[in-house]
């Protein structure tokens, strides 16, 4: 592939933000559009400069010319949106959470597997340079033994307030749409937990607009989790261990926040220097995308399979305990 030739399905809010990014990803270029009126189509290309507007997911999906499609629509689409993208043979990197329970995962997993096509869970935030830097300091060993995590993320949402949010039919809530990046942190620092704790606040929807988690594991470390719409939080996170501690500042998951050492009690604070670029963040995952398609492989090395599936896992236990339930789960879930 001399030019990756990309499509996005969506025309939202991250739809526009990615379009926007992929401008700084080397070897590529966005070519195309699926909405689900021409009117929003039309007005994505005339931003972009798509050269094809099409006003129906399924039109490009069937783009001969694409070669993988950004799923960037709501949380209860991904599923059916992928796997109608996956059986027209397209790559697709899907925006998290990359479905809505387990079950679903493993369909669009197992589909990709059997066509062999390119599929990859746009978890952004692991392809950051500060993201990376901190999994660097810990494998140095400058943390020491790892005992403790504190994430938290929230905010409350600005009127006019986007339904997707308390919507149980798309998947609304905190843990699935803002609480997936403390548990991604926490999986990605301790793994996964051997016990989970959680408790939610319902909306009147009866989704979670607060929910608070804990994990515990066997060897005494624990992860401190919190999401919520109520509130405005300060959104970062620390690392701690047995000799020092990283703070990730607000906002924790984006490549703008800023990696702090503290080595010891009352050691100083230390800014560690971390890669900036423009851009929203976007193109770090795009960039990873291109070079694996190049590479011929249909499976992320960062992000493998088994990172989603286990992920997915513990966010449908997370919901389990917390009595989060979907439409989509059926009876998937006790």
């Amino acid at each position: 592939m001399e030019t990756i030739k990309w499509g996005v399905l969506g025309t939202g809010r991250i739809a526009r933000k990615f379009a926007e990014d992929l401008r700084l990803a080397e070897g590529c270029e966005l070519i195309a559009v699926g909405s689900r009126s021409q009117a929003g189509a039309d007005n994505f290309s005339k931003q972009f400069a798509v050269k094809y507007a099409h006003s129906s997911y399924a039109e490009l999906a069937q783009n001969p010319e694409v070669d993988v499609i950004y799923i960037a629509t709501p949380h209860n689409l991904h599923h059916e949106n992928t796997l109608m993208c996956l059986n027209n043979h397209k790559a697709v990197l899907c925006e998290k959470p990359f479905a809505i329970n387990t079950r679903q995962a493993l369909e669009m997993i197992n589909l990709a597997m059997e066509k062999k096509v390119f599929l990859m869970e746009a978890l952004w935030t692991k392809f950051h340079p500060h993201y990376i830097k901190m999994q660097e300091m810990i494998k140095q060993g400058l943390l020491g033994d790892i005992t403790t995590v504190l994430a938290n993320f929230g905010f409350k949402p600005l009127p006019p307030v986007n339904p997707r949010l308390y919507e149980p039919a798309l998947g609304g809530g905190t843990m699935m749409d803002i609480g997936i990046y403390n548990v991604l942190l926490a999986i990605g620092v301790l793994g996964k937990p051997d016990h989970i704790d959680a408790v939610m606040t319902p909306a009147p929807t009866g989704v979670d607009e607060q929910c608070a988690v804990l994990f515990r594991y066997k060897n005494g470390s624990m992860a401190q989790l919190f999401s919520t719409f109520s509130a405005n939080l300060a959104t970062d996170a620390d690392i701690c261990g047995s000799k020092g501690r990283i703070r990730l500042t607000s906002k924790f998951y984006e490549p703008s926040a800023t990696i702090e050492f503290y080595e010891g009690r009352d050691a100083p604070k230390q800014v560690i220097p971390v890669e900036k670029e423009g851009g929203t963040g976007y193109q770090y995952e795009a960039r990873h995308v291109n070079e694996c398609l190049r590479n011929g492989l249909t499976e992320s090395p960062v992000i493998p399979f088994a990172d989603t599936i286990e992920l997915m896992e513990t966010l449908d236990k997370i919901r389990e305990i917390a009595g989060i339930r979907y439409p989509a789960d059926n009876d998937n879930l006790p």
